[in-house]
């Protein structure tokens, strides 16, 4: 097995340009080529990051490609995840990697035959902060997980995105655009969910464009856009989640977890760093191991507006996993148990009805500052 593995990216959007351009901060894998079902998106791409444009068939045939990157729409996943396990490549999709667990059993089958294997974001879960979260809980800081909230709240993907039609349409909406941060993350500190229940709400049937280059035009809104969620874990505890695009300002944290022994609040699981709070029964506490994780290490931007950007986390991962042979973090099972909790959640704000859910996983190992290192470049 070669110490670096050749990666080639379908999909030549927005996200593109942030895999390419944190792809060097890890060791295991190469960016050699990129393609788009517009020749000429991928043109520019790889001008910009000095790649290889190819057709897609090009890139699927490419000798030099071992893992392929899937950032095409969500509704696309599942059709380009399928045509790159057939061309003998391994996946590695953004979220969600598939809109149903069907077709994620599909995609795993396939898998499975031909000795390969998936991978999906979001990985901001093994970042620094998330991960000295899930090193406290591990070790008992706050004793067991009984319960928590959750909020991702905001006005939505109009007022920026230059594109944002697809957000609003099946396959979108905050549940599956932005809810897999949150609930990968929580799986990753509780472990597996038993059932869900949620009310959902479209309150604008109609939303107007703000940002450029596309200001007021207007978008049918096709998916729900607000959800208020319960989830049961498997351990018992109980974790409310709100998601809502409909939302212009509001106080909540984005994440807590409430303990039988004190209380954690955690960062905004969408990025890879922030501050971590925790109490000892009602007293806030600043008792914390010694946590010099690289993946805290702010990389993008300076003063307040600095943040931790890895994402290639997962991806690199995958290339190590594949050459050590072992478990890589951001596996199906774990993907496709946070898409069913996804796709229960939808269900259940659809009919009422809580959703037992029939996958599960085991949580991912956790990444020590020194296995994140080992990550690095």
């Amino acid at each position: 097995m070669p110490e670096q593995i050749g990666v080639g990216i379908i999909g030549c959007g927005n996200i593109s340009a942030a895999y390419m351009r944190l792809a060097p901060l890890f060791r295991g894998f190469e960016i050699r080529a990129c393609a788009d079902i517009s020749e000429e998106a991928a043109k520019a791409r790889a001008a910009e990051f000095g790649l290889r444009a190819e057709t897609v068939d090009g890139l699927l045939a490419a000798d030099d490609i071992d893992i392929v990157v899937n950032l095409t729409i969500p509704a696309a996943h599942f059709e380009v995840s399928s045509r790159i396990l057939d061309a003998g490549k391994h996946v590695y999709s953004e979220k969600p990697f598939v809109l149903s667990v069907e077709e994620g059993y599909r995609l795993a089958e396939q898998a499975r035959s031909k000795g390969l294997r998936i991978g999906s974001a979001p990985d901001t879960f093994l970042g620094g902060s998330h991960q000295l979260a899930r090193h406290l809980i591990d070790g008992g800081a706050i004793g067991k997980v009984t319960g928590g909230t959750c909020h991702v709240l905001s006005h939505g993907m109009e007022d920026w995105h230059p594109n944002p039609d697809f957000f609003f349409k099946p396959g979108g909406g905050p549940i599956l655009d932005v809810g897999p941060y949150y609930i990968t993350n929580l799986v990753q500190l509780i472990g597996p969910v038993k059932r869900v229940a949620a009310i959902s709400a479209t309150p604008s049937p109609e939303r107007t464009i703000t940002s450029q280059p596309r200001r007021g035009e207007k978008i049918k809104v096709e998916t729900p856009t607000t959800f208020h969620a319960l989830l049961e874990f498997e351990n018992g505890a109980a974790v409310s989640l709100g998601a809502s695009w409909d939302v212009w300002r509001h106080s909540h944290s984005p994440m807590e977890l409430y303990g039988e022994d004190g209380s954690l609040f955690l960062p905004d699981p969408n990025f890879f760093s922030g501050d971590v709070k925790m109490t000892m029964k009602a007293e806030f506490s600043d008792a914390f191991p010694a946590w010099e994780h690289p993946m805290s290490v702010v990389n993008e931007g300076d003063g307040d507006n600095g943040v931790a950007n890895y994402r290639a986390a997962g991806l690199a991962d995958l290339a190590q996993a594949i050459i050590e042979d072992r478990p890589h973090r951001c596996s199906l099972e774990l993907s496709l148990h946070v898409v069913e909790i996804m796709t229960a959640i939808l269900q259940s704000g659809e009919d009422g009805r809580f959703k037992t859910l029939e996958t599960r996983c085991e949580r991912p190992q956790a990444l020590s500052p020194a296995q994140a290192a080992a990550l690095m470049a």
